[in-house]
């Protein structure tokens, strides 16, 4: 890491579309604490050959920020000034994506670089599109590397480690806000955001996951912007939120989409219980899914969607769903009922496939079944594809009172009893049994 005191001359503000080699810092290799034995083999294959064919390659973005923070960063971008075609050309094992920005994903085993052009601005470009709202709906209009710092969105993510010569080039302060801890945006709120409303949500989880500020003028802002994120394809939203509450942050991440008013986009019904005097218990039950949830991603273990929006629909289907319920209509019914309905209505805010929003609803119906721990019935639930998450979902309930805590101590022990919840033979895939022939 740089001391701050040598970049404090560092320049905290740009002006939006008026950065220039004027407003460049180089900070030379021997400066930063960048080494190349932190950048993955396939991301430097992609650098060095882009650079020995004659175009200009840098690693950009949350790669080099994670880098100045001593961060092993997930994954590796890429930006150069060859075309996507001229990519395409160099290397045979990748293809190009997008329309609303064209990228080349190079793909190394499972290994993918994502490579993009220099961007640049023209408002009369054929190649720019623009709603009513200001968002952008197109953005291949290519340029300058000084024209593509100040069209990404924070100066920390806008700092670029040039393979030709090991320097890191700061176009708009983004060295010194990563000193500070600091999420400044580029530009102007009231133009940036409306570009693209997907920015306000990108604020709150590099803040979370960061541990950084937002900066007053971009952190005000959200408030007055929050209901773009209304027009943002539902498509796109799943993705956002994922990587959202897949960030290992995500009980951090909820308590900044409460402080800024953005949950009633993402989650509406939930929003709507939480204005209407929740139970400390269940508000306890988010916290600690995500607080566990935290703990699965950060140590390597897979986290499944479909648990997240059980966990976060949770109150509102279990409240609704104790209202119904009566001697006509018993738990599990009414899960199944009210579950249908409460996901029915989500999914027109987050696209979520199937295959997630029908796990989330088996977690909610198995809850019940967890009480029956007699005859053939553990042996059953055992079975369920759910069976693990659901398990987990019920113990996260018994640690904050919502179920009782000898539930969670029986299903355990029965696993191990059971070799560790092997499934039982009923749901192995079976031949089918061939019709005898009548004889004669």
């Amino acid at each position: 890491m740089i001391s701050l005191p040598q970049y404090a001359e560092l320049p905290n503000r740009v002006k939006h579309r008026e950065a220039s080699s004027d407003h460049l810092t180089v900070i030379p290799r021997n400066k930063h604490g960048i080494s190349r034995k932190s950048i993955s083999d396939s991301a430097l294959k992609v650098l060095y050959r882009l650079s020995k064919s004659g175009h200009r390659a840098c690693l950009v973005g949350g790669g080099v920020r994670d880098l100045l923070l001593d961060i092993q960063p997930k994954d590796f971008d890429v930006a150069t000034d060859a075309t996507p075609e001229q990519v395409r050309e160099l290397f045979k094992n990748s293809r190009i994506i997008g329309r609303r920005f064209r990228l080349v994903h190079i793909r190394f085993g499972r290994d993918i670089i994502e490579v993009a052009t220099f961007r640049g601005y023209d408002e009369d470009s054929s190649k720019t599109e623009t709603d009513l709202h200001g968002r952008i709906l197109r953005d291949n209009t290519f340029g300058e590397i000084e024209e593509d710092a100040i069209r990404r969105d924070f100066t920390a993510n806008a700092l670029y480690y040039d393979i030709h010569d090991y320097a890191v080039l700061d176009y708009v302060g983004g060295m010194a806000d990563i000193q500070t801890r600091q999420l400044r945006l580029i530009g102007d709120p009231a133009k940036r955001y409306p570009e693209d409303p997907v920015r306000m949500l990108r604020a709150v989880r590099f803040a979370a996951k960061l541990d950084f500020g937002i900066e007053a003028t971009a952190s005000q802002a959200i408030f007055e912007f929050g209901h773009l994120l209304a027009v943002i394809p539902p498509a796109r939203m799943f993705d956002e939120v994922i990587k959202l509450f897949h960030s290992g942050r995500a009980a951090r991440v909820f308590e900044l989409l409460r402080e800024y008013g953005l949950l009633k986009y993402l989650v509406p019904a939930l929003d709507e219980w939480l204005l209407d005097d929740p139970s400390e218990s269940m508000l306890d039950f988010i916290d600690q899914a995500l607080v566990n949830t935290d703990n699965r991603v950060n140590t390597g273990q897979p986290v499944s969607p479909g648990f997240i929006f059980a966990v976060l629909l949770w109150p509102v289907v279990h409240q609704q769903a104790s209202r119904i319920q009566s001697d006509r209509q018993k738990m599990i019914p009414a899960l199944m009922q009210v579950g249908e309905t409460v996901m029915k209505r989500q999914v027109r805010h987050i696209s979520i496939p199937r295959r997630f929003s029908q796990m989330a609803r088996d977690i909610w119906s198995s809850q019940p079944r967890f009480h029956r721990t007699q005859g053939k019935q553990p042996q059953r639930l055992l079975g369920y594809n759910v069976f693990r998450a659901a398990y987990d979902f019920m113990c996260i309930q018994t640690m904050v009172g919502l179920m009782p805590h000898k539930l969670c101590r029986w299903w355990t022990e029965y696993q191990v009893k059971n070799d560790g919840g092997t499934q039982p033979e009923r749901n192995k895939k079976q031949r089918p049994r061939r019709r005898r022939r009548n004889a004669g």
